[in-house]
């Protein structure tokens, strides 16, 4: 396995507008809500203090997460002078009512939601406030007029975009500079490749994947879904059904031998894969254990040649992997476009 002495995290700026974060972040979700039942709040203050002594500053949550209940936990985590040494993204647009999720661009509800999350937060400032889904029913220049507005306040220092087309990161770019776009990026899914990321690059934004780790299926390969509690939603995702799981798991069995040549776990194997994308890229694997936390540290010091990169993704390759990377109720947002600015009206 990798070693054991603890790895200096790089910083990188991230987009640019100025914004510097560590070359992993901490995503912070699982440890309220979706991956099964909250856990407990002192380990993950512990957790996240441990992040932060080990270099890791980039956080990310979002109010969606509990509701609410994981912003509170990293207010909580970041009393005693701690708040200096992050940098805080969170993210705005999902609601749930009655059980059916809402995607919201309105600017009153931007509005409401930014001033909600700095409670919670218990800061004056988020460096960086992201759209979590696209409203396809505002146009993004309507939503990005709003957080330009709260740049200018004051309450935010940096903007981005979650899950948008090439051609809404285009046009929100162009109301208000976009400093990272976030999206899903692992050895099995990659369909941001072809337009995101040279959109990204053209502009200038950071690149933040999330699920580098496939929601921990290099971690944990076919087993992963054995083990998970009641209530985790990874159950509901296409691939880890188990018509897919049978050929996923073969992903999984070729990862983990090439891991054993190099030395490492198949999770930094993946997860390494991610980082020698370039130093625009700022992954948030998430965890709720610090022996997890250690191990996705270490991954910074696996180097992969270009062979080695390449042999990874024919592993899991888009006619290996099967099944697809969201949920059906969630594809509706996915790299969704909005409707031309001319067309709004508003209330």
């Amino acid at each position: 396995m990798a070693s054991t002495v603890m790895v200096k995290v790089p910083r990188i700026k991230l987009g640019s507008q100025g914004l510097e974060v560590s070359k992993q972040g901490l995503g912070c979700m699982g440890m309220s809500s979706n991956y099964g039942p909250p856990k407990p709040e002192p380990d993950m203050i512990a957790l996240i203090h441990h992040a932060i002594a080990s270099g890791i500053t980039f956080l990310d949550t979002s109010d969606v997460y509990g509701p609410h209940t994981n912003e509170l936990l990293i207010g909580k985590a970041l009393t005693g002078g701690l708040r200096e040494k992050v940098q805080i993204a969170t993210k705005f647009g999902i609601s749930r009512k009655d059980g059916k999720m809402k995607i919201s661009g309105d600017p009153k509800y931007v509005r409401a939601a930014c001033e909600a999350s700095l409670k919670r937060l218990n800061i004056d400032c988020i460096d960086l406030y992201y759209a979590h889904r696209i409203d396809t029913s505002v146009p993004i220049e309507i939503t990005m007029g709003e957080l330009k507005k709260l740049v200018e306040e004051g309450k935010i220092k940096y903007v981005g975009l979650s899950e948008a087309s090439a051609s809404t990161i285009r046009r929100a770019h162009a109301i208000h500079p976009l400093t990272a776009v976030q999206m899903e990026w692992s050895l099995w899914s990659r369909d941001l490749e072809e337009e995101i990321v040279p959109t990204c690059r053209e502009l200038g934004i950071g690149i933040v994947p999330y699920s580098p780790l496939g929601r921990g299926f290099f971690s944990a390969g076919p087993k992963l879904i054995e083990n998970l509690s009641e209530g985790d939603n990874r159950k509901t995702f296409p691939r880890f059904h188990p018509e897919n799981l049978e050929s996923n798991k073969l992903v999984f069995e070729r990862v983990s031998e090439m891991a054993t040549k190099k030395g490492c776990t198949p999770s930094q194997l993946a997860l390494a894969w991610v980082h020698h994308q370039g130093d625009d890229v700022c992954p948030i694997p998430g965890t709720t254990k610090i022996e997890n936390l250690n191990q996705n540290i270490q991954a910074l010091s696996v180097k992969l040649t270009p062979e080695e990169m390449a042999e990874l993704e024919s592993f899991a390759s888009v006619d290996v992997v099967k099944g697809d990377r969201h949920v059906f109720m969630e594809s509706t947002w996915i790299n969704s476009e909005t409707p031309p600015l001319s067309s709004w009206k508003p209330e």
